[in-house]
This record gives structure tokens, sequence and C-alpha cells, in this order.
């Protein structure tokens, strides 16, 4: 999978509220949230957006300017979403081209809910390509377009019930697993190993949250023969047992 399409994965408007509202002065954006400049210009954490722009913040920020935006709101449902678009900047500005401010300023935003939500994954489509071409992200997500880290995370993401091992893993690159493993840490911040339990237990709580499956099952799903040392995995990555997450998890999603 391409960087940018596992990116993506984490990003998908539904019931996303897009409507058509005037900005002046200073406003507080709440994250995530999408805004299509239709005329005017706002200054955000030293980015500016003007009219053809899209402006996406990532987290709670202060945008002070006027402007007329057409905007959406994404709901990030589940732990996998959450560690996908946690790589985003708290707020990315991506130039738009000619005509773009005359076709926001057209969008009928009382089309169905569904077209609506469509239009908005376009919008961020476009925003998110223009800024990873440009500065390509940090941690994981730059991480995928490297020679041989990026074959290791595509593996773990792909497959993580896999019986991984530090050999194994280095196999999927073609180096030593001293090479991984320095490379590894240095370009995503963890080893290799611990890096896959976060995600094995990303996926689990998804998984508790959204099926009926045991924790039995769910611990052959991301790789432990045994629910027991799956819970203490669970537990020591999340805070608190499988069992809790079927409501905790369920509810933050």
């Amino acid at each position: 999978m391409e960087p940018f399409d596992e990116l993506l994965r984490g990003v998908r408007a539904e019931g996303a509220g897009v409507c058509r509202a005037d900005i002046d002065g200073t406003h507080v954006l709440p994250g995530l949230t999408l805004y299509a400049l239709a005329s005017g210009e706002l200054d955000v954490q030293g980015r500016t957006a003007k009219a053809g722009d899209i402006l996406v913040v990532q987290e709670s920020v202060a945008a002070r300017g006027r402007a007329s935006v057409v905007s959406g709101s994404y709901r990030i449902q589940g732990a996998v979403a959450k560690r996908l678009t946690a790589v985003l900047p708290d707020a990315l500005v991506a130039p738009g081209t000619d005509g773009c401010a005359e076709f926001y300023g057209s969008v009928d935003v009382d089309a169905p809910e569904v077209v609506m939500d469509r239009l908005l994954d376009w919008f961020m489509v476009c925003a998110l390509r223009e800024w990873f071409d440009r500065e390509h992200g940090d941690g994981w997500l730059a991480a995928l377009a490297d020679p041989v880290v990026g074959p290791v995370l595509q593996a773990m993401h792909a497959r993580p019930e896999q019986a991984w091992t530090l050999a194994s893993l280095a196999g999927e690159a073609g180096v030593a697993r001293t090479t991984l493993a320095g490379r590894f840490a240095k370009m995503v911040g963890v080893p290799p190993l611990t890096y896959l339990t976060q995600w094995r237990m990303a996926v689990a709580a998804d998984l508790l949250a959204e099926s009926s499956a045991t924790v039995a099952a769910v611990a052959r799903q991301v790789g432990y023969a045994d629910a027991f040392g799956f819970s203490v995995a669970f537990k020591r990555v999340h805070g608190f047992s499988p069992s809790e997450c079927r409501t905790r998890c369920a509810a933050s999603a």
C-alpha cells in the first residue's frame, strides 16, 4: 500500500455537517475540520489561506481574518484511525488553482448528506495529497516511503496476526536485524516490535468495539495464541482491559 493511501484509511466523512459560514475576526476552529475558502483570507498558526485554498485543522486552533467558507467536520472513529490521522499537523493549507474559489462559492450545501460527504472527501483527498507531496509528513508516514522501513511497516499493517520477529521483519526489508532496528527507531521513534505491539492493540481495540468476537478470538486476529498474554499487553498499552474496552472503546468510536 502506498503511504498516501495508508493515510486515507483514517479519513472518511460520515454526516460531516457540510455548511456555508462567514468568519470575521478571531474564530476557534475545531479539529478535524476542512474549510474551502470561497472568498477572503484566514491566518492560522503562521499559515495564510486565501480564496481558493483549502484549510484543514487537526486540533482546535484560532483563525484570524475574514472569509466565506464551505466547511465540514470529521469524526475520527476507532483506535487505528486515530493513529493514522495523528500524523497530520495542527493546521495545513493546500493552495487552490484557478476557478477553485468560484466552485466553492457555487456548492449547494443543501444537497443530500451523502453527496456532501463525498464532496468533502474529495476536497480532503486533494488537500492531503498536495500536503503529502510537498512535505511528506513525518514519523511512520514518512517512514512508509523509506526503502528499508517502509516494507516492514506495510507488512505489520497488512498482517498483524503473523508471528513476527525482528529477524522475519528484517527479512521483509532484506537487511540485517541491527540495520532495521536502528533505522526503524530513528525514523518511527520506537523499536520495531514496540510499534508492532502498539499497532496490534489499536487493531484489537477496534475489533472489540465493533464486533461481538470473544477476547480469545480477537487475540488470535492480532497474533496472540492465548487470551491471557493478549490481555496483559492490551492493558499495558491502553490502561484498561479488553473487557472494559467493549464499553469504553465503543463509546469513543
